[in-house]
């Protein structure tokens, strides 16, 4: 099983404003037209594993943007979720027990907090952070408080000379 992140981030390292909003993400110029390798990742993926909050903010997009099965990681929300998507009330561990006991392997981990408790427990296998060249002084931060992890930089791309995107896995000693 590996458990993957996929974000962006400003280059003060939030991933959405204060208020949760990602509109500064539309902004970015895209002449090529270009996903950005988002379709080659998500070709590698079983499912997503996103917080709360994330969902609450896809609730927002037309049409929904997920193909592959989304769980949300809540313990506040109440069944019945939009678009299929499936609650898990569970910890981090419990809730990748839960999904590969359904056969689902690769997992993409998405959310602020969510993305936070993984790396908290040690249980992100790698991270894909694009990097985009706006500072917006405040905001969701991508990483919290943890213990130290190390991670080990595999390769760096860069798009349309604005967007540096970045992968890493997870080194352990």
């Amino acid at each position: 099983m590996a458990n993957f992140v996929y974000i962006a981030t400003s280059l003060d390292g939030f991933i959405a404003r204060k208020d949760g909003g990602i509109d500064w993400l539309d902004n970015i110029p895209n002449p090529t037209g270009s996903d950005y390798g988002y379709s080659e990742f998500i070709a590698g993926i079983d499912a997503h594993l996103i917080g709360r909050g994330t969902y609450e903010v896809v609730l927002g997009f037309s049409p929904w943007p997920y193909t592959k099965p989304v769980f949300v990681l809540s313990r506040t929300l109440e069944t019945p979720l939009a678009g299929g998507a499936e609650l898990i009330n569970a910890t981090p561990r419990e809730a990748l027990a839960e999904l590969e006991a359904r056969g689902l392997r690769n997992i993409y981990v998405d959310g602020g907090l969510t993305i936070q408790s993984f790396l908290k427990e040690d249980l992100i296998d790698e991270m894909i952070i694009t990097r985009v060249p706006i500072v917006l002084g405040s905001g969701l931060p991508l990483f919290g408080e943890c213990s130290e992890l190390s991670f080990r930089h595999e390769e760096t791309e860069v798009y349309d000379n604005l967007l540096v995107k970045s992968r890493y896995t997870r080194f352990t000693k």
